[in-house]
């Protein structure tokens, strides 16, 4: 019975404090823009969460786990972070160098510069002001391996990311066929009244951020992976029964620092 506990336990801690939602080819982190930090992810009911605070900063950190190139189409809110088109895994997207790590700082303006990402009540967010309100609350990348018999170009993965020149691409293709959409999905029924309002991501203040383009034919007509993060307030999280209500609130989404103070007060 002991050993049932500790193992319930155990397992309940390996869930709250995921880092990064992994698949097989990549993996995909929402990182704090003022910590540093990854958020993070809540495993329920076959779906990744975490749990955002309006006005926070955020990027998108991207992991290649492949020794050779990957295609990740990235969207927010249902939204191509490129191009702002409502998204499909057939989009252009950032290609990846062998086991390469990307950060996406946000919606891409040009090849110089894109506007943050930040969270935001779903009324103020990208998605809501372009007339998309319904996407808003789910991030998701598709990943495409290339196809082998591609031309000899930029092997070695450059300092700034590939955006793939979808022109070059289109063009080699044999054929187009219909994608599955990377917008969001149903939510699961809350278990509870929602405590807040839904969240979105806003158009944050431009950011430095360079690309440059480069091709890529993919390997398949369909995405080799698609992974999703769902994100939503703390106490919304809490209603809907996906943060257990035991799990202190002052430690979600960031730890705590180790040394907060100065002197020692006297107790309450």
């Amino acid at each position: 019975m002991l050993r049932a506990i500790i193992f319930t336990f155990s397992a309940w801690i390996f869930c709250a404090i995921s880092m990064a939602h992994a698949g097989e080819l990549a993996s995909l982190s929402i990182i704090s823009q003022q910590t540093g930090e990854p958020l993070k992810i809540w495993r329920h009911g076959g779906r990744n969460y975490v749990a955002a605070i309006v006005g926070q900063r955020y990027y998108l950190r991207l992991t290649n786990k492949l020794n050779e190139r990957v295609l990740s189409v990235v969207a927010v809110d249902g939204i191509n972070v490129i191009t702002g088109a409502t998204a499909t895994p057939e989009q252009t997207g950032y290609v990846l160098g062998a086991w390469q790590q990307q950060d996406i700082l946000g919606w891409r303006k040009d090849q110089h510069q894109v506007a943050a990402f930040y969270f935001t009540n779903v009324e103020d967010s990208y998605a809501a002001r372009t007339g998309r309100e319904n996407q808003a609350g789910v991030i998701g990348i598709a990943i495409y391996r290339e196809r082998a018999e591609r031309p000899e170009i930029a092997a070695i993965s450059p300092p700034a990311p590939l955006l793939e020149d979808r022109a070059k691409s289109a063009s080699e293709s044999p054929r187009r066929m219909v994608e599955p959409s990377l917008k969001s999905e149903a939510a699961p029924v809350a278990s509870m009244p929602l405590r807040e309002e839904r969240l979105g991501t806003g158009h944050g203040e431009r950011i430095a951020s360079q690309i440059r383009t480069t091709s890529f034919i993919r390997a398949t007509s369909t995405p080799n992976e698609v992974l999703t993060l769902y994100y939503d307030s703390y106490a919304n999280l809490v209603a809907r029964g996906i943060i257990p209500k035991t799990w202190p609130r002052n430690v979600d989404p960031q730890y705590p620092p180790a040394f907060p103070g100065t002197f020692v007060p006297d107790p309450a």
